[in-house]
């Protein structure tokens, strides 16, 4: 009893499991993570963060040194200069800080140049008060940057969504062209079964011999008809495995065991008139991410029409022994100084100011534009898909007829009410019906996943 239990579950540790059903979920979630598209729309954000982090650097800490000294000549003078400046990340201007320090004799016209023993040191700053003060060129370019950064994902999300619809399809396709090969090679089993009996009735003299010649032709052609199917199996599984990967990101073809026996359940989104504001369209908010870069545009031209008034403080004080300079270098120093400018024709900030506001009008256009289409394809997709519901419960109807006469017509033929061909053509006629239920549910399947991706619903979509 021991050993025949521990042979039963040795058997049992032999045998191979049975493949896992291939899942839509899985699919959607291989093709989301190792999709090639998908990956390169991935490193076009990053390139997007480098240009931010690029444009950010305008605002970077600078650092500049100088030095200067006489080799020949009357004055034997020599000035070591170092200045460090940060841009201000609120205004145009900027604050700077410093240190100098000079040795031997200057000219008079050459009087600055004049230092203690230990030094001058200076801080101060210079700020914006009309032109660059609430923008900058520096400001500008990094909110540019950033909405390139916003584009960039949204363009990734719209590459996504694509790249999941196809996958659906590419699933779908794979389903449907499994299971049409499983009503071919159940066609061919009802002939080959048909083929013993036939045989031995034709053995016991009550069937003629052709008849057995003509089942055979007929086991033959629905033979070539399997091949075909399986033909197309291999295809559409082949196509699969672009959006199946495994860890590596390497294409997996999918084994034929591993077919639903049903096309996978997608829900239907709820629609309405305010359908195109409700869904989050990545290409709706691309356009507004657009029109919040041509308002940057627009700003920017509109600080070249102001005249620039900066003001400039600034505080110095030497230290140290007094130099060749004199006594006059000792004291603290408090500078304030202003600097005004005026464009005059300004026509290159009034033509960029025109030519952002049409820029605006026609981003606003187009989101119209958009909106109407999405209604206009959504509301086109629901009606395929209503209809599609239709014909496949019509078609479901169908079948179920075919199959009780073609069974009607098979005992028949068994008690010799029927003949072959009758038998031949219910059999055929079912099988048609089915393949017909097969592509209506197909056709429902994909209005119902090309409405998912209409909609953007992320879910479904396993984004």
């Amino acid at each position: 009893m021991i050993r025949l239990l521990g042979l039963i579950v040795a058997l049992i540790a032999a045998a191979p499991a049975a493949a896992q059903t291939l899942t839509l979920d899985e699919v959607l979630r291989s093709s989301a993570t190792h999709a090639p598209a998908i990956l390169e729309a991935i490193t076009r954000e990053r390139q997007a963060d480098g240009r931010r982090l690029s444009a950010e650097g305008a605002f970077d800490l600078l650092f500049e040194g100088d030095a200067q000294s006489r080799l020949a000549g009357y004055y034997d003078g020599t000035v070591v200069e170092g200045k460090a400046t940060r841009p201000l990340a609120n205004n145009g201007g900027y604050l700077f800080g410093g240190y100098r320090v000079s040795r031997g004799d200057f000219p008079i016209y050459e009087d600055k140049a004049f230092t203690n023993r230990l030094g001058e040191v200076k801080v101060g700053a210079v700020f914006s008060l009309m032109r660059d003060r609430l923008i900058d060129e520096r400001r500008g370019r990094l909110g540019l940057a950033g909405g390139d950064i916003q584009l960039a994902r949204l363009d990734r999300e719209m590459v996504a969504i694509g790249v999941q619809r196809r996958a659906i399809d590419a699933y779908q396709t794979w389903v449907v062209a499994g299971l049409r090969v499983q009503v071919y090679r159940d066609l061919l089993s009802l002939a080959s079964e048909r083929q013993a009996s036939i045989e031995r009735q034709i053995a016991l003299g009550a069937r003629p011999q052709i008849l057995g010649t003509e089942n055979r032709q007929n086991i033959v052609r629905r033979q070539t008809l399997v091949v075909r199917a399986e033909q197309d199996l291999a295809a559409a599984a082949n196509a699969l495995s672009f959006y199946l990967r495994d860890e590596n990101g390497e294409r997996l073809v999918p084994a034929a065991d591993r077919l639903p026996g049903r096309f996978p359940e997608l829900r239907l989104p709820a629609l309405g008139p305010d359908l195109a504001r409700r869904i989050e369209r990545p290409d709706l908010e691309a356009i507004l991410v657009r029109l919040d870069q041509v308002e940057v545009k627009r700003l920017l031209a509109e600080n070249e029409l102001r005249p620039r008034l900066d003001i400039r403080a600034e505080a110095a004080k030497d230290v140290g022994p007094v130099g060749l300079g004199g006594s006059s270098r000792t004291p603290a120093e408090g500078i304030v100084g202003l600097r005004f400018s005026l464009p005059l024709e300004r026509r290159a900030a009034r033509g960029k100011i025109a030519e952002a506001a049409a820029e605006a009008d026609g981003l606003r256009l187009r989101r119209k534009l958009i909106e109407d289409q999405i209604l206009v394809e959504v509301n086109g997709l629901a009606i395929q898909a209503g209809a599609a519901d239709r014909l496949v419960a019509l078609a479901a109807d169908e079948t179920a007829l075919a199959d009780r006469m073609a069974a009607a017509e098979r005992r028949r033929f068994q008690l010799g009410a029927s003949d072959f061909i009758l038998v031949n053509l219910r059999e055929e006629s079912a099988a048609d019906a089915r393949l017909r239920q097969l592509d209506a549910e197909f056709r429902r399947s994909a209005a119902r996943a090309e409405l998912v991706a209409a909609t953007v619903d992320r879910d479904q979509l396993g984004l």
